[in-house]
């Protein structure tokens, strides 16, 4: 197999990796020739390489630092404890006034621009606002905001005054964005008056009322009005304040410096199973990670324009608002990836010369389908680079986007999670992109595979692990005062090292090949296999939207593996397409992983941030009651666990 991207001469010696390497070389006396050795570098002497992170991007702190790597425990590593920053500090230093921080479209085709000077001007009347009512050093505040700028800047604003930030999209139902933004006792909520996907509009105005009510804490409420539905103060129960109000004036940015810690934001996990956990990250671990991200490996920098589809409920929200740190344009959309033509992502990619390009595999899946080819239909020519997270992206998705991209556009394929609000593998414009792999290693990442007796492994499944510490680790756990959650979930199986939940596979040539969670594992006949295998191998069928496929174990020791198939418009499941799906199967997966059963389902449910619900599913199809097997309130079509309830 060869590889389908190759870097060119040209491309190794513009990357902003290669000047960091020389700026590394020339520091400590090394010769690095290549990112394998730099790579190794970063993780034997982390101190070192998070110490040149910090310099070679000019962090500054209003004290002494101290040393960069305190104390390497795991949990409990020490970065920096002399540090006093401020994330929003940093994204506003040094800024051209008039060129767009942020560029804003929606569905209905309206575009807004926000230059840096104005961007900066709206951060500092909010924080202005926020401290008038009250608002300061470690209280929340939180947002419950589609996919909007009003969002970054309330960031932005919180993150300036020491205050901690969390957020949710206006699609999640009351009940769970309760059980994300309430306990965290907000003192300010932002808000909206509703949202548009797909061409339907969602007012919220009720919801919002109901959110309201359970958090008596609040001292302020904005509100932002959008689309159709302007403010209106009398409908909402108690004041409430317009956002033009909120950030009117002219208040100048007076960033409060904060320790290397200081809780920047709460993010959460999906909730399927139980409470979502509040992972809080620290100004200081965000603000090295995503420099180090954003410009070391996706190769960003000012001038560029970076659009990843995403929502305020996912980490790739706060991975995109980044893209501010390196002085790059934000592009933000709010609406359906596919609406009103399969190709809107692509479309707005070349009306907006973006750079780098972020989507999902069932994005690319969905065009491959549709026959889209966006080298042809639209203006790709400012276009580097696609970037595609969430799920596995089969080899035969990367290929197609090698061909219908662009020429010369690498496919960016990372891996990581919201607990690191980041990637521990992913791309670097000096390496091949091999088909179906992840290139690299991330930088400060001491990723490794490991057997069941904490063995390393190579060329074959293995847990996902980290064996040192990473500065955007989480701080802690919300509610969890002797830090027992957070042990317990990464730290039980392997003392000392982080076991993120993945089955990964190292090749020979050190890329990376993900097979989805290890809590869903398919064993058969004693052979693991990760679900996406098997996803990559049924889902690339014509007739086939999605499918799902389950490992159950029964009481009797007996092994159950039934594949749920949605199948596509007109399509009807029969033996003839049953047989291709298990030669698909047996040909691009595993023969010993060939389903007992072929079940036409009306859908797949997913968590709210796209992930296929297989571990409740499980669970629920071994005769777990549904009321506690999940969280209906945490899933996109809560109807469908009633089918599949039946199907146990």
């Amino acid at each position: 197999m060869k590889p389908q991207w190759t870097p060119t001469d040209v491309d190794i010696e513009q990357a902003n990796v290669t000047g960091f390497t020389r700026f590394v070389e020339e520091r400590h006396g090394l010769d690095l020739p290549d990112y394998r050795a730099l790579w190794q570098w970063s993780v034997d002497e982390p101190g070192d390489f998070w110490q040149a992170v910090w310099d070679a991007f000019d962090v500054v702190s209003h004290t002494d630092p101290g040393p960069a790597l305190a104390d390497a425990s795991m949990p409990g590593a020490v970065w920096f404890p002399g540090a006093r920053l401020n994330f929003a500090e940093y994204v506003f230093r040094e800024r051209p006034p008039d060129e767009a921080a942020i560029v804003h479209l929606d569905e209905e085709g309206r575009r807004r621009e926000i230059g840096w000077a104005e961007l900066e001007r709206r951060t500092a009347a909010l924080a202005a606002t926020l401290r008038a009512r009250g608002v300061g050093e470690g209280d929340r505040v939180v947002g419950y905001l589609p996919n909007i700028p009003e969002a970054i800047v309330a960031l932005l604003a919180t993150a300036s005054i020491g205050a901690v930030w969390a957020g949710c999209g206006q699609d999640y139902a009351v009940p769970a964005a309760i059980d994300r933004l309430g306990r965290l006792e907000p003192r300010a909520l932002v808000t909206a008056t509703g949202y548009r996907y797909a061409g339907r509009r969602h007012d919220r105005v009720d919801e919002v009322n109901r959110l309201r009510a359970a958090m008596p804490d609040l001292a302020l409420t904005v509100v932002v009005s959008t689309g159709e539905t302007p403010f209106d103060a009398a409908a909402y129960a108690g004041a409430v304040l317009d956002w033009q109000d909120a950030v009117s004036g002219d208040a100048e940015l007076e960033p409060l410096p904060v320790a290397f810690d200081h809780p920047l934001w709460v993010v959460f996990s999906s909730g399927t199973t139980g409470p979502p956990k509040g992972l809080v990250h620290g100004h200081g671990g965000v603000l090295l990670e995503h420099l180090k991200a954003l410009s070391l490996h996706l190769d960003l920098r000012p001038g560029d324009r970076f659009l990843w589809y995403t929502s305020p409920s996912w980490m790739m929200w706060n991975f995109l608002l980044s893209g501010l740190l390196v002085g790059c344009t934000v592009v933000t959309y709010d609406g359906a990836p596919s609406h009103p033509e399969v190709d809107r992502l692509w479309r707005i990619a070349a009306d907006e010369n973006v750079t780098v390009l972020g989507t999902s595999p069932g994005y690319v899946l969905a065009c491959i389908k549709a026959g889209v080819v966006p080298q042809d239909d639209h203006d790709l020519s400012a276009l580097r680079g696609v970037g595609v997270t969430g799920s596995t992206l089969p080899a035969s998705s990367s290929l197609w986007l090698a061909d219908n991209a662009g020429e010369h556009v690498q496919v960016m394929s990372i891996s990581g999670g919201t607990d690191v609000v980041t990637a521990f593998v992913g791309a670097v414009p000096t390496v091949p992109v091999w088909p179906g792999e992840i290139s690299v290693p991330c930088l400060g990442v001491a990723v490794d595979a490991f057997d069941e007796t904490g063995r390393p492994v190579r060329g074959e499944v293995g847990e996902l692990v980290v064996t040192a510490p990473m500065p955007s680790m989480p701080v802690r756990f919300w509610n969890d005062p002797d830090g027992t959650r957070y042990r317990d979930s990464y730290f039980s199986v392997y003392p000392g090292v982080w076991r993120h939940g993945d089955w990964i596979t190292i090749t020979e040539r050190d890329t990376f090949e993900m097979h989805g969670r290890s809590d869903s594992t398919l064993n058969r006949h004693g052979v693991r296999m990760g679900s996406a295998d098997i996803y990559q191998a049924v889902e690339t069928l014509p007739e086939i939207v999605e499918s799902l496929v389950l490992g159950i174990e029964r009481p009797d020791g007996t092994y159950r593996m039934p594949l749920f198939v949605v199948l596509a418009e007109g399509t009807t499941l029969t033996d003839d397409l049953k047989e291709r799906i298990r030669a698909a199967v047996r040909e691009h997966a595993s023969p010993r992983h060939v389903p007992d059963e072929i079940v036409a389902a009306p859908g797949v449910p997913h968590t709210r941030t796209g992930k296929k619900l297989e571990v409740p599913l499980k669970r629920i199809l071994q005769g777990a009651d549904p009321a506690r097997a999940v969280d209906r309130t945490a899933i996109d079509d809560p109807d469908l666990l009633d089918w599949y309830r039946g199907q146990a």
